[in-house]
């Protein structure tokens, strides 16, 4: 087997992780009047986000524009009126925004580790926006070789399409790459493409390490 060359990473869940949207319930909730249980809410939100990654939901293009993202998810997040009224709209705006989102204690320890090897490195994400400006205000931009965004492509992981795009903007062959995710269906495709794949364990606590340190150790034994 080749050396791996390039190191693709997904974005959400993967290098970055999303707010409290248990804590977002509860504000919510008692903005509206309504007292909501942390369990409760962290539950109802759970319920929600695996349903957010299910084959149906991935397949209703929601990340081809801004505007079917904000329809998609409020959609699915309606589910949740019931327990807390009218919640849709704030938890979309309070979750699903980018800019509340924050690297993992050791997304730039891992992303410096491939550098420092000569690893081109990428991002492909299925997302209705630009991530640039989200790497440059957290100082990762200048570790980021190429991003590869559903939007500006017209193809949604699993579509090979988007890889083979994101392999080429590396300026890598896609046996050489390796693509990293936490998504077993979405991130898996870069396998169809011919890439590499390496799926993430199940996300802990979002002030706890991704276990990305596994990603330069697979790196390192490709070398060998």
């Amino acid at each position: 087997m080749t050396p791996i060359r390039g190191v693709l990473f997904d974005w959400g869940d993967t290098l970055f992780s999303p707010p409290d949207a248990g804590s977002v319930i509860v504000a919510a909730a008692a903005e509206r009047g309504v007292h909501i249980e942390a369990t409760k809410a962290r539950a109802l939100w759970d319920e929600l986000w695996v349903a957010g990654k299910m084959p149906e939901e991935l397949a209703k293009g929601r990340d081809l524009s801004a505007d079917a993202h904000r329809e998609v998810w409020t959609a699915l997040f309606e589910r949740a009126n019931g327990a807390v009224p009218d919640i849709a709209s704030t938890l979309y705006e309070r979750v699903m925004d980018p800019r509340a989102w924050i690297p993992y204690p050791d997304t730039a320890p891992t992303l410096r580790a491939l550098r420092s090897r000569g690893v081109r490195i990428g991002i492909v994400s299925n997302v209705p926006r630009d991530l640039r400006p989200i790497f440059t205000a957290h100082g990762l931009a200048e570790l980021v070789d190429a991003y590869t965004h559903s939007f500006e492509v017209g193809a949604e992981k699993p579509d090979p399409r988007i890889f083979l795009r994101a392999s080429e903007a590396l300026g890598t062959l896609p046996r050489d790459t390796l693509m990293v995710g936490d998504h077993p269906v979405a991130d898996a495709g870069a396998i169809v493409a011919g890439l590499r794949f390496y799926l993430l364990p199940p996300d802990g606590a979002p002030d706890a390490p991704r276990g990305l340190d596994r990603v330069v150790a697979i790196v390192d034994a490709s070398q060998d």
